[in-house]
């Protein structure tokens, strides 16, 4: 299974945000998301789409479902660790 890459650039709903990533496990994923005017970390649990062979980056739905919003380093960090229990 091909990994998500540890930088890009969003298209789509996040055209031209700027995504880093912090962390990584078997599990999970940690993103820093900056958008010029702000910054935040996603957190998401790693999944891949039907019949493919890397991981996907996760999309407005399934925020609140498998992916997570923190303004907080310290908060992302405490929700990726949970997800690796």
């Amino acid at each position: 299974m091909k990994a998500l890459q540890n930088n890009f650039i969003g298209k789509g709903e996040v055209k031209g945000n700027l995504f880093t990533q912090i962390k990584q496990s078997n599990k999970a994923y940690i993103y820093k998301v900056d958008t010029g005017c702000s910054t935040y970390y996603e957190v998401f649990k790693k999944k891949a789409k039907t019949n493919s062979i890397r991981h996907c980056y996760p999309t407005s739905k399934a925020f609140g479902l498998w992916a997570w919003t923190y303004h907080d380093l310290d908060k992302a960090v405490n929700k990726f660790n949970q997800l690796n229990r």
